[in-house]
């Protein structure tokens, strides 16, 4: 069988591959702002909760992927360090959830250019969103058609351009805050929101910066294709999450002394919903050109990474056998597997259109983030619990308490807030702050279910007539 291309990419490249599939510009202006209602003038505090959390589960894929080089990244590292079916599981859960990064981010693209062009000409109609949504698409299709070398290095670009944007713009805004600049915001003391006083409006504000960092191990599934994968993948993962913890961080504190801590409770519905272009605004217009294309520029490098890791994810099961063996041919020009790469385009397209002409593009949004949240968050835990039984079944020789075992148990139990509040399960001892979701959002959530019960249907068809693909599912290709 046809192999991905080997040493095509290397630790750069890799690491901008986490790196955007964080999205790092869209979570700055978009999801961490969800926090400040909860957090308060505390949410600088509160996205480095998120982060220490995160950074345990990016510690455990870390230790999982210097062991096992593989494009069936989580899959893999489950199916090994737990059992087969696990592993099939996950894989099954993460190519669902791969496969949605592409349409979500497309209809970001698309309702936020027809929005601020509505804006700028009423002329313009806002139900042309759907042009940008389907040209975006081809695009970043075309990107990843053309083989890693190109996705890998777009994504450097990329992320490059909309790290630098907010940087500069935080930078000028904690200028421009001067006297008001105040470090207590990395303490409970601005945590005013109302019922959410200080640390229970941390820990709230908290889970919202925690999906932001959704993404981070997006390095993984191009572990066959990348220089030294034992060595650059674990790097990858741990470099990007450092980094996009530390933009975060600071980023959320510049917003937060430019907005004033005591007020911050409100930022989330300042400038009709879009707090950073408020923001930017008020330092000038380019600054607010820079700031619009950084969030553009973000959507394009976010769907370039998710498409990267459904296509080695669907290529890695179909040579496995437990997805159709047409999802692994690989094109002999571009050593990309193309059929994975038409199927994203395809199911993509049909995903962001559809649901955008029956919805709005914005309540499309988040139906398919419901459905992304709810999947992700258990293959991150999943993933933790995979640490341990690896190093516990395999590398009993090579494992270290704290960090094979202690860091995996804590990283697991500080996801348990955010998959509750994904789902939008209520009545959770402590978590009071979670709201039920409302239709038509739970379609994502029950559409995520209905593929799970797919899933198990699968699997005991593969269990009965292919035993040998699920146990394939555990096999290193390195």
């Amino acid at each position: 069988m046809a192999q991905l291309e080997r040493n095509a990419v290397g630790l750069r490249e890799v690491v901008f591959q986490s790196i955007c599939s964080m999205a790092p510009g869209a979570a700055i202006a978009a999801s961490i702002p969800f926090g400040s209602p909860l957090a308060g003038g505390a949410l600088p505090l509160a996205v480095i909760f998120a982060f220490f959390g995160i950074f345990f589960t990016a510690s455990s894929i870390g230790q999982l992927a210097a062991h096992i080089p593989s494009a069936g990244s989580v899959a893999t590292y489950s199916a090994v360090g737990l059992r087969p079916w696990v592993g099939f599981l996950v894989g099954w859960a993460y190519a669902a959830v791969e496969i949605l990064i592409v349409p979500l981010v497309m209809l970001q693209l698309g309702y936020t250019i027809a929005g601020e062009w509505n804006g700028e000409q009423k002329s313009f109609s806002v139900n042309n969103w759907w042009i940008f949504t389907l040209l975006g698409t081809l695009l970043v299709g075309y990107i990843v058609y053309k083989g890693v070398r190109s996705s890998a290095r777009t994504g450097v670009i990329l992320g490059a351009i909309e790290i630098s944007v907010f940087l500069v713009v935080g930078i000028i805004l904690v200028i421009k805050a001067g006297s008001h600049n105040d470090l207590a915001v990395f303490s409970p003391h601005y945590a005013n929101a109302k019922g959410f006083t200080g640390w229970s409006g941390v820990i709230a504000g908290s889970v919202f910066c925690l999906l932001a960092f959704s993404g981070f191990e997006a390095a993984a599934p191009l572990a066959e294709e990348t220089e030294n994968p034992r060595r650059n993948i674990p790097k990858a993962v741990m470099y990007s999450t450092l980094s996009i913890g530390a933009l975060y961080a600071f980023t959320t504190y510049a917003a937060t002394v430019a907005f004033g801590p005591s007020k911050f409770k409100d930022f989330a519905a300042y400038n009709n919903g879009n707090p950073w272009d408020g923001l930017a605004k008020g330092l000038g217009t380019i600054f607010w050109l820079l700031v619009l294309f950084a969030i553009i520029n973000s959507t394009i490098g976010n769907a370039n990474a998710g498409a990267n890791v459904f296509t080695r994810t669907a290529f890695a099961f179909g040579r496995a056998g437990a997805f159709p063996k047409a999802l692994a041919a690989i094109d002999p020009k571009h050593k990309t597997p193309r059929n994975a790469v038409i199927v994203q385009l395809i199911v993509g397209l049909i995903i962001a259109l559809g649901l955008g002409a029956k919805y709005t593009p914005q309540t499309a949004f988040g139906i398919v983030a419901t459905a992304l949240v709810v999947a992700v968050v258990p293959v991150y835990m999943i993933a933790n619990l995979a640490c341990i039984g690896y190093f516990t079944k395999h590398r009993k020789e090579d494992r270290r308490t704290l960090i094979h075992i202690i860091v995996p148990v804590v990283g697991f139990i500080f996801l348990i807030p955010g998959f509750f509040n994904a789902a939008g399960i209520t009545g959770v001892p402590g978590l009071s702050f979670i709201v039920a979701l409302a239709s038509p959002l739970t379609y994502g959530a029950y559409a995520m279910g209905i593929w799970m019960v797919l899933g198990l249907v699968a699997l005991a068809y593969l269990s009965s007539k292919k035993p040998e693909a699920i146990k394939e599912v555990a096999t290193i290709h390195g």
